[in-house]
């Protein structure tokens, strides 16, 4: 190698050195522009966001050119990346400057490997390749596909809390219109702050209707049973929700949260003390166990800030 190839070759190293700090530092700068609401500055878990939608199989879909700007989130290197997918910490230097080297000399690199869910992309090889696009400003990428298939869209900044929104805004929606729950409760009364509970709501009206049936020479039918349920389990728990004001102790919860927290504890009361145990008393003791006085949030702030 001449004189004239070795200092071009210290040159774009230096360049692709100076192109990783800047990177970092924009990371650095983001962060603390956003650190009222840092949710925004993650990237997407795969896995995270595989266990909210619930992909039903997966289609190898191969090579195809991806916009930079669908990347959303990443399988394993999720920490290491904020939603630019600039470099947060310093042990991606070494690697992040090869692949920017090889950038810099114009040198073909393999295709990335991506999966698609709901239009967006997750990195599953290739995330330095990744970061130096988007900082090198390069609109698209070559990669490999993947397709997980779900009914659920993802756009750009979409955060893990906002997808929750719309996973459980989506079961309520397909709950109504694919079965009668909608004859036995207003869709208005029933709503969660997690996923997978209005199922949950539909095996409860079953076992419900299971012990109606032992009662019985006939079958009665899945609306008689949810009339049942709603007469005597949901709604006197709502109405001693509202009796003892509980939801106050659980800020950010709805009272279709307090339903299946509540109906959970009442079995675990009348196996510790037996069945006499009363929905009331299940009210009672869940709110005085689990819920948050205003007291006891003066005291958790004390100690948090004992422990700062």
């Amino acid at each position: 190698m001449g004189f004239n190839e070795r200092f071009e070759k210290i040159m774009k190293r230096n360049t692709a050195r100076e192109d990783f700090n800047r990177a970092k530092k924009r990371a650095v700068f983001s962060t603390l522009l956003n650190f009222l609401t840092p949710e925004r500055q993650h990237l997407l878990s795969l896995q995270e966001v595989r266990d909210l939608v619930k992909p039903r199989g997966e289609a190898y879909i191969g090579l195809k050119v991806v916009p930079i700007e669908r990347i959303v989130g990443s399988e394993g290197r999720y920490l290491d990346f904020d939603t630019a997918f600039l470099p947060k910490v310093e042990h991606l230097r070494r690697r992040w400057e090869n692949v920017d080297m090889a950038h810099l000399e114009s040198i073909s690199l393999p295709a990335v490997k991506l999966y698609e869910i709901g239009g967006a992309y997750f990195v599953r090889d290739g995330n330095h390749r990744v970061s130096v696009a988007k900082m090198q400003g390069i609109g698209s990428i070559d990669a490999e596909v993947v397709s997980l298939n779900s009914a659920i869209r993802i756009e750009p900044g979409t955060t893990p809390s906002l997808l929750k929104e719309k996973v459980i805004s989506y079961e309520k929606e397909q709950v109504f219109a694919n079965s009668s729950l909608g004859k036995i409760i207003n869709p208005s009364e029933l709503d969660f702050t997690e996923t997978g509970r209005f199922d949950e709501i539909l095996k409860h009206i079953e076992v419900h209707k299971y012990f109606l049936n032992m009662d019985k020479d006939y079958e009665i039918s899945f609306e008689e049973a949810g009339a049942s349920w709603y007469r005597k389990l949901f709604k006197p728990i709502v109405d001693l929700e509202r009796k003892y004001k509980v939801l106050k102790k659980f800020e950010g919860r709805t009272r279709g949260d307090l339903y299946v927290w509540t109906i959970r504890h009442w079995h675990f009361l009348k196996e510790k003390y037996g069945q006499d145990v009363s929905i009331e008393d299940a009210v009672k003791d869940f709110s005085n166990r689990y819920g948050t006085t205003f007291f006891r949030k003066l005291r958790n702030l004390f100690y948090r800030r004992r422990e700062d």
